[in-house]
């Protein structure tokens, strides 16, 4: 398996609810590495720009409305098949249907507030990063 990298959110619902200590504690357990990390509140230009892919989807206002609500951490991962496992970490979309020990088992609060977000594969993930970060800014 090759090492990857891939984004994560700590969503605005868990940030006010003081959790990204054990969600990074989770992410690192797994084998995850964070090798860059800031806490930023998005504008709205960010949130429309980052969630465009869903802009014709009905919840899409919701979503934007929801991720501008509080402070995010953004993250870069690194890993072996660091997508995947970012994925099975984090859990079903609804916290409802994840599995015990995932992060939105554990911290997630519904679908909509489900505390985490993760790209859903290697192309995404190069551009989620690229997105939030500058080359210099990922510290291995």
């Amino acid at each position: 398996m090759a090492i990857q990298r891939t984004l994560s959110i700590i969503k605005p619902d868990a940030t006010k609810r003081d959790v990204t200590g054990k969600i990074n504690q989770m992410l690192e357990t797994s084998g995850l590495r964070i090798v860059a990390q800031k806490r930023i509140k998005l504008s709205q230009d960010q949130a429309e720009g980052f969630y465009s892919v869903h802009k014709e989807r009905p919840f899409y206002n919701d979503l934007v409305n929801f991720m501008m609500s509080g402070p995010v951490i953004v993250q870069v991962l690194e890993g072996e098949n660091a997508v995947k496992l970012n994925r099975d970490v984090m859990g079903a979309t609804n916290p409802e249907e994840a599995d015990k020990g995932t992060i939105r088992a554990e911290v997630g609060l519904s679908i909509e507030a489900n505390s985490v977000h993760g790209s859903d594969s290697e192309e995404n993930a190069i551009n989620e990063i690229s997105f939030f970060f500058e080359d210099e800014e990922i510290c291995p």
